[in-house]
């Protein structure tokens, strides 16, 4: 078994035996022991505003509690902060002893930050998936193609779509959306010559999250060709054209352009 077919293993068993695993794609959901919890376990939204404040940061180090507080709420003290983070460590561990550490937050001093080593996030778990699928590309192309897939799967939409006017939360909107970008066109080029059609469609997934994604338009125009349909390659040229012009007030890339000229020399 190779190394990136065991980390993608890893990665799979993680998330089947995490006994604590939040959803942040699309919608926020948070399962405890493989049972969602509801709504009305966490009574405060501030409780679900921290969680989702060290989901946001879980790669920087721990973040200090006035830094946190300063982040997310604009009146606040310190009562805020521990009546939330109490709630946190309630719904996630309620069978936790008092005076024991808390098992999925990590508080070093007056910083805290979200145990990844215990709970499993889906955006930590796409990223880690395109991370294998970017380093298998060359050695392991089979391997790449799964792993491409299995981060793409997990994308449900948009990043904390509750959250879109908070400022903490707009950083990691956009590392997600271009990450689910370039999947899609990196599995749609090494789909390409062996199956057009899904290349296709992977390349109509991009445009669904970013109609101005020049790269898709190329993408389609290629595959068309490859299934013989020369119109149909003009025609999304076309429309890539007239997308750009509506919403940039620009014209394609040269590259899109010289596509453009080798599919009209061809008869």
């Amino acid at each position: 078994m190779s190394d990136f077919h065991q980390q993608l293993l890893e990665l799979q068993t993680f998330q089947e035996n995490a006994q604590i695993r939040i959803e942040t794609l699309g919608n926020f959901g948070v399962w405890r022991n493989q049972q969602k919890i509801e709504a009305k376990e966490w009574t405060r939204d501030k409780t679900i505003q921290l969680l989702q404040y060290l989901v946001s940061n879980r790669q920087r180090n721990a973040l200090h509690k006035e830094k946190i507080m300063d982040g997310l709420w604009e009146d606040w003290n310190d009562r805020d902060f521990k009546v939330a983070l109490h709630g946190i460590n309630k719904v996630l561990e309620p069978e936790r002893p008092s005076r024991t550490e808390a098992m999925f937050t990590i508080r070093q001093g007056v910083s805290y930050q979200i145990n990844l080593d215990k709970v499993w996030i889906d955006v930590e778990a796409l990223e880690k998936y395109i991370i294998i699928g970017n380093e298998a590309l060359i050695l392991d192309k089979a391997i790449s193609k799964k792993a491409y897939k299995a981060a793409l799967n997990l994308y449900k939409g948009s990043y904390l779509p509750n959250r879109v006017y908070e400022d903490w939360t707009s950083e990691e909107r956009e590392k997600v959306q271009l990450l689910v970008l370039g999947t899609y066109i990196t599995l749609a080029e090494i789909t390409l010559k062996e199956n057009p059609l899904e290349s296709i469609r992977l390349a109509q997934n991009a445009l669904a999250i970013d109609a101005t994604w020049e790269d898709a338009y190329r993408i389609q125009m290629q595959a068309y060709i490859l299934k013989g349909n020369r119109p149909q390659a003009i025609k999304t040229y076309m429309k890539c054209e007239v997308i750009l012009e509506e919403e940039y007030g620009i014209a394609p890339l040269p590259e899109t352009k010289k596509l453009l000229k080798e599919i009209e020399e061809i008869h």
